[in-house]
């Protein structure tokens, strides 16, 4: 049973009134004078918002980048994406995956879960090899080959 009010599952079925499960993943650069304090700020507003709101992810920030996978309905997703944009403690928001499809949560009991930059790897990882949706496991590997090559670099991986 799911922990968010208005769900009777954790994921949509085929055929059944709930829409699909949303995901986005997204970088931006965090603005001049962001540190933990502000993030704790955000991870604490986030919990409450998006347990009512029936999204869940997790928040990397390191080296002044901010990494978010977001997944959840789509028009709440839509809704939260609009307001990150003007969002004035970031900028330079990049999506780096966005997809709807009917497939399982990633992070089911996450609503929001910062994680430290060293642990992103473990935790992409992990995900990974527990993803049984084809569109996930991609997404996936994505992140985990843009950690490789260096374009997620600030995020901390330790082949660098």
């Amino acid at each position: 049973m799911s922990h968010f009010p208005y769900l009777q599952s954790d994921e949509p079925i085929s055929g059944h009134h709930l829409p699909l499960l949303y995901n986005v993943v997204y970088c931006s650069t965090a603005t001049v004078g962001i540190d933990a304090k502000a993030v704790d700020a955000i991870i604490t507003y986030a919990r409450q918002h998006n347990l009512a709101h029936g999204i869940t992810g997790l928040l990397v920030f390191g080296g002044g980048v901010f990494f978010q996978w977001l997944e959840g309905p789509k028009d709440n997703l839509r809704h939260l994406l609009a307001n990150l944009r003007k969002d004035p403690r970031h900028e330079s928001i990049v999506l780096l995956s966005e997809s709807e499809e009917i497939r399982e949560r990633l992070f089911p009991e996450w609503d929001m879960e910062l994680v430290e930059p060293p642990q992103i790897r473990d935790v992409l990882e992990d995900a990974l090899e527990s993803a049984q949706d084809t569109g996930n496991a991609q997404a996936l590997r994505r992140m985990l080959e843009q950690l490789d090559d260096g374009a997620l670099r600030t995020l901390g991986n330790p082949r660098l």
